[in-house]
């Protein structure tokens, strides 16, 4: 077996590191014997969505997703095709932004793809802290950081978590990220995945049921992975409570 990762403008949109996040997904494919090719689509390049089955979307500073913007309408229509096919999508911070309806700045609006309904305003201060969240759905807590002037707003949609410590989206609500079809939005950083092999496998095991139509992955020593995770959430979360 094998899937395929596109990077959609890492030159533009790497801002917290977020080819670690490509990384996790390619050794963890690696090590279960399932090939990971990954392909960087930079800002002239044309994206043929069809033959992807992950997509990150990166974070960037408000000029850089300025510019993104107007190429992002260019593909809007492939890449809501994709969506909606259950491509799978993980997009952080800018990127996360970028999926909604826009980003109203003090420089202007941000208009975003609107594949996903949800919008961002900005306000001050910035949202920054040590972030953890949980979601039955995933076995795990999920840990991050979060450093955001954007505050989103998700409406009926489906949270990736409840937030135990850190602000989220809004810092009022009390839920971070959004879970829409295959698509993973989240402010968090760290980069994500390392910090959360159980998120990164969500990711996996999607793309797996949309390409072959099976899912099973083999389990994976993830030992330190996790302790760091539990670290996290014992001096953020059990400390304080």
């Amino acid at each position: 077996m094998k899937i395929k990762i596109g990077h959609l403008y890492p030159d533009l949109l790497n801002l917290y590191g977020d080819r670690g996040n490509i990384q996790c997904m390619k050794k963890r494919c690696e090590w279960r014997g399932i090939e990971a090719q990954v392909q960087e689509f930079h800002i002239s390049d044309q994206v043929d969505f069809s033959d992807l089955d992950i997509v990150l979307l990166g974070g960037g500073s408000d000029r850089e997703q300025m510019l993104v913007c107007e190429k992002l309408k260019t593909i809007r229509e492939d890449f809501n095709e994709y969506v909606v096919d259950n491509g799978v999508v993980i997009a952080v911070c800018g990127g996360f932004q970028l999926l909604g309806h826009y980003y109203d700045t003090e420089n202007g609006r941000i208009e975003g793809l609107s594949l996903v309904d949800l919008y961002t305003e900005q306000e001050s201060p910035r949202l920054i802290s040590n972030i953890v969240i949980e979601n039955d759905a995933f076995e795990y807590p999920i840990v991050g950081f979060e450093n955001h002037g954007g505050r989103t707003y998700i409406g009926e949609n489906q949270p990736l978590g409840k937030v135990l410590f850190g602000h989220g989206n809004n810092g009022k609500d009390g839920v971070e990220g959004v879970l829409y079809k295959n698509v993973v939005g989240t402010y968090l950083h760290g980069p994500l995945l390392p910090k959360n092999p159980h998120v990164c496998d969500y990711l996996i095991r999607h793309a797996l049921e949309r390409r072959y139509g099976r899912s099973e992955l083999e389990p994976l020593d993830d030992a330190q992975e996790l302790e760091a995770n539990r670290y996290i959430v014992e001096r953020f979360v059990k400390q304080r409570g």
